[in-house]
């Protein structure tokens, strides 16, 4: 990861992002303005990404996407206009993204992150992916873990969703009130064991988090005793996620309303193969799975007062 210098706010940003400086504090401020975000994926839940990390205000922002927008993009990605359908995503997203925040630098990458170097990767502090393949997701995120990078990945199938964060090992400070003793001066006796909270007080409490790999967490042994006690509590979307992935590896695409029969019938024959492959029964997915899937549902009552 690049050496970066201590984020200044000037007064212009202090007042810009006023609200949210209340809410989590100057020195998070500080390091979302000195933050480089790659954002990899401009289709529907691209384009949230991106609004939300422009509006809080990070340095720069990499908008990376090598396809071309087209109708369905134009019904989920607020950032395209419809007239800029055929053209690539992302430098169609770019003026309605920057416009968002002048105080953030936008720029846009229309090739392959496939085919992008380590020293292009290293260059940011935290890599966001989506519509990537797996095995470039389980790639880029072991290079980010061992580059100090924080990297989160993400998809929208239809009404389904997942979300992954590998932050390493991730130090941070909650804040909860105060516990007291009600009988205070008394050595003994039942008083003296009784407690309470004092809403007025509170203490910050340093806490330490140690996230897996998405390799870890997209391979796990479901043999294993351990893993087999954890079945009852997984979702579902889990498996359903390791079916979905392994279509998009066979198909270089998503499945498409327009290729329904189709493509449900690959994703129910995936699907027994995924299961078995991890020692799972098959009826921990029904075959109900692949009626919602077949598109990206996702637009926030928000966005369409965005580009007003």
């Amino acid at each position: 990861m690049v050496e970066k210098e201590e984020a200044v706010i000037s007064e212009e940003e202090a007042a810009q992002y006023d609200r949210q400086i209340r809410l989590w504090g100057l020195d998070a401020q500080k390091r979302l303005r000195g933050s480089r975000v790659l954002l990899v994926g401009m289709k529907g839940l691209g384009a949230e990404v991106a609004k939300n990390l422009i509006l809080a205000g990070v340095k720069a922002l990499t908008l990376l996407d090598h396809q071309q927008a087209t109708p369905e993009d134009s019904r989920s990605q607020f950032l395209i206009p419809t007239s800029s359908l055929g053209k690539n995503r992302a430098e169609a997203s770019l003026e309605r993204a920057q416009n968002l925040n002048p105080m953030v630098e936008v720029k846009v990458d229309t090739e392959n992150i496939s085919n992008k170097s380590q020293e292009f990767l290293a260059q940011f502090d935290a890599i966001c992916l989506t519509c990537c393949p797996r095995d470039v997701m389980v790639r880029i995120d072991q290079f980010c873990r061992s580059h100090g990078i924080k990297f989160f990945a993400g998809d929208v199938f239809g009404y389904h969703g997942y979300m992954f964060s590998d932050l390493g090992e991730h130090t941070f400070v909650e804040e909860k009130q105060k516990v007291v003793k009600v009988g205070s001066g008394e050595e003994d006796g039942p008083k003296a064991k009784k407690v309470k909270i004092d809403p007025n007080e509170t203490t910050l409490i340093k806490k330490t988090v140690h996230f897996c790999h998405l390799k870890e967490a997209l391979e796990v042994d479901w043999s294993s005793e351990k893993a087999k006690s954890c079945l009852k509590r997984t979702p579902s979307d889990y498996f359903l996620l390791q079916v979905l992935l392994k279509f998009r590896s066979a198909k270089a695409r998503d499945p498409l309303p327009e290729k329904y029969d189709e493509d449900s019938e690959l994703l129910l024959q995936l699907k027994s193969k995924v299961l078995d492959s991890l020692g799972v029964k098959s009826d921990l997915l029904t075959d109900e799975f692949v009626r919602p899937c077949h598109n990206e549902i996702f637009r926030t009552i928000t966005s369409s007062s965005l580009m007003d």
